[in-house]
């Protein structure tokens, strides 16, 4: 119960200290709110390139055309072998038949041109729709699977989806490298800006010691401090961020210049991201504050 009091009257005094020292507090609070809006923005294209990246993944297709005149027998085994490979996930069987139907219901003109056809003299082939479990291995696969007796031929997009893979891996990296380095920066200028506050206050720091004040005592309301500017810089962020999410949400419909990149619903993602930039505010806020009265404050 005791300790309850405490931290009450720590988070008092906090808010009265902030109070006080007003313009360094709004200083601190400025610096927290800016890096937080652009590590909001970051979090978010990070979200949305992960979701791209995934929806890619699930889309992308190694389609295997069986040699014509294959027999049944032979169909099964080829599809025998393929699930019998390690980065297999699916596996699906097309007749030329119904790739053909397919074909004619998609438009009119195919459809004059395909129906001159019958089952005899369809010039498609059966093929294999193969999807895979690590995307990054679909070129050696895709080889594997060109290597199966009775399997004419392997399309996958080669080249173009192991270069999308890396541009998605590049952009991911950025993002993470950029959250890191705007924390960092950061918790330096908060570390800056209490320690200014710790020298406006060392006559009540040295009044704390001649009463026997221990060192822990001292240094808690600057470490409670920190956490208060921390929350206080995250308030801002939050909204600006869902704000302007929902409204670009709203505005692009859902997807981002063409329906093929669509964009993470907001109701999945915001009440996280608002979570975890509350977190890195406080988290933030009290390293900083912690860092200023380990490194400047000598008691």
């Amino acid at each position: 119960m005791n300790n309850i009091r405490i931290i009450g009257n720590n988070i008092k005094d906090a808010f009265k200290s902030v109070i006080r020292n007003f313009s360094l507090s709004l200083a601190s609070i400025s610096c927290i709110t800016i890096t937080l809006i652009l590590v909001g923005v970051a979090m978010l294209l990070s979200l949305n390139v992960n979701n791209f990246t995934e929806d890619i993944e699930k889309d992308v297709t190694i389609v295997a055309f069986i040699e014509r005149g294959t027999i049944e027998d032979d169909i099964k085994a080829i599809e025998k072998h393929i699930r019998s490979l390690a980065n297999i996930d699916s596996i699906t069987f097309l007749s030329n038949e119904s790739i053909r139907k397919e074909m004619s219901s998609e438009s009119d003109e195919l459809a004059s041109i395909l129906e001159q056809y019958d089952s005899k003299t369809n010039p498609l082939l059966d093929e294999y729709l193969i999807k895979v479990v690590d995307v990054e291995k679909i070129g050696e696969t895709a080889h594997q699977i060109e290597e199966i007796d009775k399997i004419t031929s392997v399309r996958y997009g080669e080249g173009m989806v192991e270069e999308l893979v890396k541009v998605f891996d590049i952009v991911k990296n950025i993002t993470y490298i950029v959250v890191i380095g705007l924390a960092v920066v950061t918790v330096f200028l908060i570390s800056n800006t209490i320690k200014i506050t710790i020298n406006n206050r060392k006559r009540q720091i040295e009044i704390m010691r001649l009463v026997g004040a221990s060192n822990p005592y001292i240094k808690r309301p600057f470490f409670v401090e920190g956490i208060v500017l921390g929350f206080l810089g995250s308030i801002v962020p939050i909204l600006v961020i869902s704000w302007g999410y929902i409204y670009l949400y709203q505005k692009m419909g859902g997807v981002l210049f063409t329906k093929v990149i669509t964009m993470v619903n907001p109701d999945k993602i915001l009440f996280t991201l608002s979570l975890e930039l509350v977190a890195m505010g406080v988290i933030v806020g009290a390293f900083g504050s912690s860092w200023a009265v380990r490194r400047h404050l000598k008691i």
